[in-house]
């Protein structure tokens, strides 16, 4: 299968101490995945089959109310095409 991008921004309502705690556990939970990501100061842009990457959305979800969130707004955007799209081909001419 060809590979996607998918850009995930988890906003957990937790207390405002506890934001980036709950975040930082989604976010390993991503780098446990062995996927390429790139976090942003506002969202994380990780590569690989479409299944897998909605997978990650679903999972993210659970890991907020695991640590406390009473709801999470998520913002998800996919990039695809059927040859595939890599995160390189989108960035590497400003590295």
């Amino acid at each position: 299968m060809a590979k996607v991008n998918l850009s995930l921004q988890v906003l957990p309502v937790v207390p405002d101490r506890e934001i980036y705690y709950v975040v930082d556990q989604v976010i390993e939970m991503i780098h446990q995945t062995g996927l390429k990501y790139v976090v942003g100061p506002f969202e994380t842009s990780i590569e690989g089959e479409l299944d897998e990457l909605l997978d990650i959305v679903k999972r993210a979800q659970s890991i907020c109310t695991e640590h406390g969130a009473e709801r999470v707004v998520s913002i998800v955007k996919i990039d695809y095409k059927e040859e595939g799209v890599t995160i390189y081909e989108k960035v590497s001419k400003y590295q």
